[in-house]
């Protein structure tokens, strides 16, 4: 594309690009599908900053400068804060080879394993808790993985892909997106070495994360429609629990792609195995259950742009039933999502501030809630005072 091009006409491309119409689009930013055509069409001036960023949020655009014409800005400098410890981290996985030492038998690595997702599931701070132990956690998982042998050693396998889940979620939302493929990657192979069906199909449910976060929802669909098969819901609690997880993932990819009837197909599916397992199932480290399955409701109605519904469902989720703090900080996120689409910017800050209230990084490392904190920061009155306060304890006082 020329540099000449206007700013009108890179975002059209752009759109057109990511396969969202103009209704998408203006749905999933908080504006009609007559506001995006206006802009394409250069009857209004490009949005502030703001917008600006949630729109190269939405269509996947690593440099506003590509969308604007203008200085370059990375996106990343404004939505996603580094944290601290990520260097630490991004080595061990980085790591060629694993130093020599003494093997962790499976039954204590996988306590061990357990604590850290325990770590993770229980702090408002828990990427600083598994930080902590994540490098030298992923260190024992993979030297075990290595040097076990016979059953011990497919054990140690299933063990080191939950490592590598528990290192993906760390380092999404950082500013360092090949580790996030990479962990996704490495967790699918740990799983395949295993010869688990149960751990692949965990693997998909996370591996299809990262292909969502693409645009790449069929890559997505594929993965875990493929695990799906590989588990067995009448087998017990345990595959049903993994089936209906992998359910829910292929919900969550149709909604991103405007699918509505096959998105609530598949969460019906999810529905149905959380009434099987029992009203007060809850898997102990995946939080798979019937008050996930209700969250996830508000995340697919709002990706489907579907207003009434979203915010419906989002005043009726009991998020203290979300048994993770990083969990009901995500659902709360995700309902401030389906508010802003209904201009509930009350509504909106006072769910941000829950959810800070829930888990501080959680907030802090997730770029909508960090776009709206200073979107919102320019209002007048209390909707901006708050959004200032909710800005200034995430870190966003300034921008770069």
């Amino acid at each position: 594309m020329s540099d000449s091009a206007t700013f009108g006409a890179r975002l059209r491309m752009y759109r057109e690009r990511a396969g969202k119409t103009r209704p998408v689009l203006g749905g999933l930013v908080g504006r009609s599908a007559e506001w995006v055509k206006a802009l394409e069409n250069g009857r209004l001036l490009p949005p502030r900053l703001p917008m600006l960023l949630r729109l190269a949020e939405v269509l996947d655009i690593s440099d506003l400068a590509d969308l604007t014409g203008d200085q370059s800005l990375p996106v990343a400098s404004v939505t996603r804060a580094g944290h601290s410890e990520v260097g630490k981290v991004a080595a061990v996985i980085q790591r060629a080879s694993v130093p020599v030492g003494a093997v962790t038998p499976v039954v204590v690595m996988r306590d061990l394993v357990d604590q850290a997702w325990a770590l993770w599931h229980r702090s408002t701070t828990e990427r600083s808790a598994v930080a902590a132990v994540l490098p030298g956690l992923l260190t024992d998982a993979q030297r075990s993985a290595r040097m076990l042998n016979g059953g011990d050693r497919r054990l140690a396998f299933v063990e080191l892909a939950r490592v590598y889940h528990l290192v993906q979620l760390y380092l999404a939302h950082q500013p360092l997106p090949e580790l996030v493929w990479l962990a996704a990657d490495r967790a699918m192979s740990a799983a395949q070495d295993a010869d688990d069906p149960a751990a692949m199909a965990v693997a998909a449910w996370y591996y299809a994360h990262v292909y969502r976060g693409a645009s790449q929802v069929d890559a997505a669909e594929q993965v875990l429609v493929e695990a799906a098969g590989l588990v067995d819901p009448a087998a017990g609690g345990e595959q049903l629990a993994r089936w209906g997880q992998v359910q829910l993932g292929i919900a969550l990819g149709h909604s991103k792609a405007g699918r509505a009837g096959r998105a609530w197909r598949a969460w019906d599916a999810a529905d149905s195995a959380t009434s099987r397992l029992g009203g007060g199932y809850v898997h102990p480290w995946l939080m798979f259950g019937s008050a996930a399955c209700a969250a996830y409701a508000v995340t697919i109605e709002t990706d489907l742009c579907r207003t009434g519904e979203a915010v419906r469902r989002a005043d009726a989720t009991d998020y203290r039933a979300l048994p993770s703090q990083t969990r009901r900080a995500a659902a709360l996120i995700d309902a401030a999502r389906a508010h802003m689409l209904d201009r509930g910017e009350v509504a909106a800050v006072h769910l941000l501030g829950r959810a800070l209230r829930e888990s501080v990084d959680t907030v802090r490392h997730n770029p909508y809630a960090r776009i709206v904190a200073l979107e919102l920061s320019n209002r007048p009155g209390t909707v901006g005072e708050d959004a200032r306060e909710l800005a200034l304890a995430i870190g966003m006082s300034r921008l770069p």
